[in-house]
C-alpha cells in the first residue's frame, strides 16, 4: 500500500486524495488543518487507547486467576461481585442524574419505531435503508408469510390479495376507528371545513387526521398520525387493487424505519484504505444527498436514489413536508482495532475508531450546512453510534476523542451525539456510569444479545463450561440485562431525549414469527428495535401503533428498577453436563456450520454480513457478533474438555462441505471442500482454536490479518 506523508502522518495516497478531493470541499475546512488537526489527535489520543485496551487485558488475567484458583469450589456469587469491585472492573455508582443531550432530531427523541442496520459499502442496501421511512403494508403483508402460508409464487393470488386488504381494513379499523363505519366497507372520503369525514360521518378521534393530498372533496390521498408515526391511505379506482374496494384504497403506506445506522463496523469487510474509501464514499453520498446507484433487476436497468421529501396539505390547506427518508446514523469501529489505511510517526497503523470520528464528521458537515434540500438531520447533529466499548472510562475516551474532532472542524461542542451500544459485560454492569460519562451527548443506547453473550463467555472462561446457547438464553442474567438497560436508561432520563433499543430479528424470511415475537421489545419499553429489511420495517411499525411506548416508560419510570449488576453477574454456566454424544455433536455442529458460512463470505467476498443458511438451511442474518458467539462457545467446550481438538476438527471438515453445498448456484463461492487449505477455512478454524487467546474473543483481528491475506494473494503488488 502506498503512502504519502500528512503532518507527520503516512496516508494511503487513495484515502488521501478521497479526503482532500472529494470530502473535505465544500466544509470549509482545509487539507492542513485537517491532517493536523487530525495528527495531534493520533498522537493525543493513541497512546490512550492503547492503555485501555491494556486494562482490559489486565482485568481478564485477574478475573482468569481468580476462576481457576476456585475450580473445585461452588461459586460464590458474593465473593465474586466484591473482587470485581476491588480489581476495578465494578465501579462505585455515582447519584442520580439525568442526561442534556440537546438538539436531537424527532427520529430519536420523540418518535419511536423500527430501526434499520445496514453495512455502509453496499450502495444498494444503504439506499433501501435510507428509502425505508416508508412502506407499503399491502407489499409487506403480500409478499412475506406475515399472514400464514409460503411466500406467493408465478402470478397475482386474487385470493391473497383479498385478505391482504382485509387484514389492513383490521389495523386501520383498530388504529384509526370511525365513528359509523369501517375502513373496509368505506365508499367516500373527503375534507369538509379541515376536518376527515368517511360516508358523512368522520374519526372517532378527529386529531388523528393531518393531511391529504389532491382536491379536498376527493382526496389522492389521507395522513393519518397514531403515537407519531404516519400513514397514509392512497387512493387511485383505477389501480388494480383500488377497483376492488368501494372507496378505491389502492394501498395503505406506513411510516416505518424511523431511523437507520449506517454500519462501518460489525457488518462490513473494512480491512484497508481501499476499503475504507468505499466506505466513506458512500456515507459523503448520504450525506450530500447525492449517492445512487444503477444495477440489474428483472431484466431492467434500475438507478436508485435517496426519496425526495413527502409534500401533503394540512387539514386547513396549508402546505408542509414531512422527510422522505430515515434519520441515519453512523456506527463507527470500536476501539480495538488498527487500520493500514494510515500509519502514525512512528509507522504504527492508527486505530481505526480514531480515524472513523474524525472522518465520518467531517463528512457529515456537508449536510450541517444545508439549509434546505435532502437533508439528514434539521437539528443539526451528527449521530455516532459507538460498539463494544467496556466501562465508563471507555466511554468518557470516546467523550473526550469527539470533543477533540469538534474542535479540529470548529463545530459547536457536543454537535456530535453519541449512541452507547450496552453490548460488553463491562459496560452493563457500570451501565448508569457509562452514560454519565457522555451525558452532555448520549443519544442511544441499546442491548445487543450475540455480543453481549459472545463477552460473557469470553470473560468466564475459566469459570467452566457454559450451557447450550438455546439454553443460555433461558437463564436469568439474560433477562436481568435486558430489563436493567431500560431500568438505567429511564433513570437517566432517555425518555424523551434518545433512544432506548432492542437488537435484531434475525430471520428475514420468518416475519409471522416476528410479528407474533417483537412486540415484546415495544412493550418492554424500547422506542426503537432492529429489523432485517425495509419489508420487516413496515411490519414492525404495527407494533408501534399497538403499543404506546412512552405510556410504557412512564408506568416503568414510576416502578423503579426491576433488576441489579448482581443478577448481570449470574454466569450462565451448564448446571446439568450429562449431555449425550448426539448432544454434544449437534451443539458443536450447529455453531461450526455457522461460522464457516459466515467467514467464507467474508474472507473470499469481503461480505461483512448477509443471510446465511443454517445447518437447517434456515436463512439467518450473520455478522461478527454471531460469529463471536459461536467460536468463543466452541473454544469454551473445547477448553473444558467437553470435546476435543480432533472432533472439533473432523466436525469443520463436514460443515464445510454442507456450506459448500448450500452455496452451489453462487458462481462467486469457491469450496473449502475437499483440501480445506484455503484462508477461509484457516480463518473459520482459528476463530475456534485460538478463541481463548483473542482479545475479548472478537473475531476481527482474525477476520482482518485472513481478509488482507486473501487480498495479496488475488492481488499481488508489483
Amino acid at each position: 500500500m502506498n503512502h504519502c506523508p500528512r503532518a507527520g502522518l503516512r496516508v494511503a495516497h487513495d484515502l488521501a486524495r478521497f479526503i482532500e478531493q472529494e470530502a473535505l470541499p465544500g466544509t470549509g475546512i482545509d487539507p492542513d488543518r485537517f491532517w493536523s488537526g487530525f495528527a495531534q489527535m493520533v498522537g493525543n489520543f493513541g497512546p490512550r487507547n492503547r492503555d485501555l485496551l491494556s486494562k482490559r487485558e489486565d482485568l481478564q488475567r485477574q478475573i482468569d486467576d481468580w476462576h481457576r484458583a476456585r475450580l473445585d469450589q461452588a461459586h460464590d456469587a458474593k465473593a465474586y461481585k466484591a473482587f470485581l469491585e476491588e480489581i476495578g472492573y465494578i465501579v462505585p455508582e455515582g447519584g442520580d442524574f439525568a442526561i442534556d443531550t440537546s438538539h436531537v432530531d424527532p427520529e430519536i427523541a420523540t418518535v419511536p419505531g423500527p430501526q434499520l442496520v445496514v453495512p455502509v459499502t453496499n450502495a444498494r442496501f444503504v439506499l433501501n435503508a435510507a428509502n425505508a421511512r416508508w412502506g407499503s403494508l399491502y407489499d409487506g403483508l403480500y409478499g412475506t408469510d406475515a399472514m400464514g402460508g409460503p411466500v406467493p409464487t408465478g402470478g397475482f393470488d386474487t385470493g391473497r390479495g383479498a385478505r391482504v386488504v382485509s387484514r389492513t381494513a383490521v389495523f386501520l379499523d383498530e388504529t384509526f376507528p370511525l365513528a359509523d363505519t369501517s375502513h373496509g366497507n368505506a365508499r367516500r372520503y373527503a375534507i369538509r371545513d379541515g376536518r376527515l369525514e368517511v360516508d358523512g360521518s368522520g374519526l372517532k378521534d378527529p386529531d388523528r387526521f393531518v393531511g391529504y393530498r389532491g382536491e379536498a372533496d376527493s382526496p389522492g390521498s389521507i395522513l393519518l398520525r397514531n403515537h407519531g408515526l404516519h400513514v397514509e391511505l392512497v387512493f387511485d379506482r383505477a389501480h388494480p387493487i383500488g377497483q376492488q374496494t368501494p372507496s378505491g384504497l389502492a394501498d395503505v403506506i406506513l411510516e416505518s424505519a424511523m431511523s437507520a445506522i449506517i454500519d462501518c463496523e460489525d457488518s462490513v469487510a473494512c480491512v484497508d484504505a481501499e476499503d475504507k474509501v468505499l466506505a466513506y464514499r458512500n456515507w459523503l453520498g448520504l450525506m450530500q444527498g447525492s449517492l445512487s446507484e444503477t444495477f440489474d433487476k428483472g431484466g431492467k436497468r434500475i438507478t436508485r436514489s435517496l426519496n425526495e421529501d413527502r409534500e401533503y396539505l394540512a387539514p386547513d390547506g396549508a402546505p408542509f413536508t414531512i422527510k422522505g427518508r430515515a434519520l441515519l446514523l453512523v456506527r463507527n469501529v470500536g476501539h480495538l482495532m488498527t487500520n493500514p489505511a494510515i500509519l502514525d510517526a512512528d509507522g504504527n497503523e492508527v486505530y481505526e475508531g480514531l480515524m472513523d470520528a474524525m472522518v465520518t464528521t467531517l463528512i457529515a458537515m456537508h449536510d450541517l450546512k444545508k439549509q434546505d434540500g435532502l437533508r439528514n438531520s434539521v437539528r443539526g447533529s451528527v449521530y455516532v453510534v459507538k460498539p463494544k466499548m467496556h466501562g465508563p472510562e471507555e466511554v468518557a475516551f470516546a467523550d473526550e476523542a469527539f470533543s477533540q474532532v469538534e474542535r479540529v472542524l470548529g463545530l459547536p461542542a457536543h454537535t456530535v451525539k453519541l449512541g452507547i451500544m450496552d453490548e460488553e459485560r463491562r459496560t452493563s454492569v457500570n451501565l448508569k456510569e457509562c452514560i454519565r460519562a457522555a451525558r452532555h451527548r448520549v443519544c442511544f443506547i441499546n442491548t445487543g444479545f450475540l455480543d453481549r453473550t459472545g463477552d460473557e463467555i469470553h470473560t468466564s472462561m475459566e469459570a467452566g463450561p457454559f450451557s447450550r446457547k438455546d439454553f443460555i438464553k433461558r437463564k436469568g442474567w439474560i433477562t436481568a440485562y435486558e430489563n436493567q438497560n431500560v431500568d438505567i436508561g429511564l433513570e437517566c432520563g432517555l425518555s424523551g431525549k434518545a433512544q432506548i433499543g432492542k437488537g435484531m430479528w434475525a430471520m428475514p424470511d420468518r416475519m409471522a414469527a416476528m410479528l407474533e415475537q417483537k412486540i415484546e421489545h415495544p412493550r418492554a419499553g424500547a422506542n426503537c428495535a432492529w429489523v432485517p429489511s425495509p419489508t420487516a420495517a413496515t411490519l414492525h411499525a404495527l407494533h408501534y401503533h399497538k403499543v404506546d411506548v412512552f405510556a410504557i416508560q412512564a408506568q416503568l419510570a414510576r416502578g423503579g428498577r426491576r433488576a441489579y449488576v448482581d443478577a448481570l453477574l449470574d454466569i450462565p454456566l451448564a448446571s446439568y453436563r450429562k449431555w449425550t454424544a448426539d448432544q454434544i455433536r449437534t451443539e458443536v455442529e450447529n455453531n461450526a456450520q455457522g461460522i464457516l458460512g459466515y467467514v467464507v463470505r467474508w474472507i473470499d467476498q469481503g461480505i461483512g454480513c448477509s443471510k446465511v443458511p443454517d445447518i437447517n438451511d434456515v436463512g439467518l442474518m450473520e455478522d461478527r457478533a454471531t460469529c463471536r458467539i459461536s467460536a468463543q462457545h466452541i473454544a469454551n467446550w473445547l477448553h473444558h474438555g467437553i470435546v476435543s481438538h480432533d472432533e472439533v476438527d473432523d466436525i469443520l471438515r463436514r460443515m464445510a462441505q454442507v456450506v459448500d453445498r448450500q452455496n452451489e448456484g453462487d458462481p462467486d463461492y469457491m469450496p473449502m471442500a475437499p483440501r480445506f487449505d484455503g484462508i477461509a477455512f484457516q480463518a473459520a478454524s482459528d476463530l475456534v482454536f485460538k478463541g481463548r487467546e483473542q482479545p475479548s474473543g472478537y473475531t476481527e483481528p482474525v477476520l482482518h490479518a485472513r481478509r488482507l491475506e486473501f487480498k495479496r494473494m488475488v492481488t499481488p503488488q508489483g
